[in-house]
């Protein structure tokens, strides 16, 4: 397992990772130490810990709103998807009212031309 020497609020953290997760996780590090710069200019120094645990509570915030908004807009998928169904049974149902309504007046044409003189 590599160590990542990863920079937050100005200090080196050497974090174990599994290979090829080295990029993913100074990614990672980098979100963490934009949060704790953003709360720095909003709040100064308030402490190390104190600093990170408030940056980890905005990514928290982040994640918790972000998965309210995916399932939200699953269920507006789901939704769709069973007014879709619903739109493509109903044009299944007119198309075979239409062919049988279609079949029947033939019916009546040939019933009708068979009733002509000379037909």
């Amino acid at each position: 397992m590599p160590l990542v020497n990863v920079m937050v609020n100005e200090r080196s953290y050497a974090i174990a990772c599994d290979d090829g997760q080295e990029q993913h996780l100074q990614r990672l590090a980098a979100h963490v130490d934009s949060k704790a710069r953003e709360l720095l200019k909003a709040t100064g120094q308030p402490g190390e810990q104190r600093l990170l645990l408030m940056a980890a509570l905005m990514i928290a915030d982040e994640y918790f709103e972000s998965r309210a908004e995916l399932e939200k807009r699953t269920g507006e998928i789901a939704e769709a998807t069973g007014a879709h169904e619903s739109a493509v049974a109903h044009i299944g149902e007119t198309e075979r009212d239409a062919a049988a309504a279609l079949h029947s007046a033939a019916a009546r044409v040939d019933e009708v031309a068979g009733r002509l003189p000379g037909a």
